[in-house]
């Protein structure tokens, strides 16, 4: 399947990342250079992919915020789990991953895509329904991030066990009456966080299989963050845990 890919940070590190075919590769006619692109165009240069120069009116039909480019594409690649476990052997680094259980928001996936990307994590599990997946709004969204990380669909109990059998530690985070300081939790060694859905939470049976359920502390009287900034700040506390290498 075929898709578009607009905005220049995404295009572009969907080119550097040379995990997708690429098509073609639209530009606005008449568009300023300025670094960003004129790398681009060095990368569709070097990768044989043509580029076509287009009416604004044809690229805003893809998106309103395209920036001027868009890049068609194939369908992102998702991975096995093992894949995600291999990685960190290769790294030689106790595993860090994200479960994101039902996430809806594409923005919301994104930027929490972003955040893992900047902290090293290993992977990324989602579940196979009822969840946002990577997108074209969501590689935007991400800033290209997706792009560089390993990302598998999986039946999430399933996979938690899977991990468990690996002695990877799963920590919800989730506000409850059951939950914990997450500062009072030894973070370093290897972890899989869960973040569950904006406004429900985890599923019940996704909830049941985590060794641990902890909570941001927060003197605010705002009741919760949602779920991209709270499991952004988790995921810096996570790194933060590792001495941040």
């Amino acid at each position: 399947m075929h898709e578009w890919i607009y905005g220049r940070n995404p295009v572009y590190e969907v080119l550097k990342s040379s995990r997708r075919q690429v098509f073609r590769l639209w530009m606005r006619q008449g568009l300023q250079y300025n670094p960003r692109l004129a790398e681009i165009l060095d990368l569709c240069k070097a990768g044989e992919i043509p580029v076509d120069y287009v009416p604004k009116t044809v690229l805003d039909r893809l998106h309103s915020h395209h920036q001027g480019i868009a890049l068609e594409v194939s369908s992102y690649p998702y991975t096995s789990l093992s894949d995600l476990l291999d990685l960190a052997g290769q790294r030689g680094e106790p595993p860090l991953l994200l479960i994101l259980d039902t996430l809806q928001d594409p923005q919301n996936l994104g930027t929490l895509l972003r955040t893992g990307e900047v902290v090293g994590i290993h992977g990324v599990l989602l579940p196979f329904k009822r969840t946002a997946t990577v997108t074209p709004a969501v590689v935007n969204a991400s800033s290209g991030a997706s792009e560089h990380l390993l990302i598998t669909q999986v039946n999430l109990a399933q996979a938690i066990a899977a991990l468990k059998d690996e002695n990877i530690w799963v920590i919800g985070l989730e506000s409850s009456s059951e939950s914990q300081s997450i500062e009072d939790v030894d973070l370093s060694g290897s972890l899989a966080l869960v973040i569950g859905a904006e406004g429900k939470g985890m599923r019940a049976l996704v909830r049941k299989s985590c060794d641990l359920i902890v909570h941001l502390p927060m003197r605010g009287k705002v009741e919760s963050l949602n779920a991209a900034v709270a499991g952004s700040i988790a995921l810096y506390m996570s790194w933060g845990a590792r001495g941040y290498k």
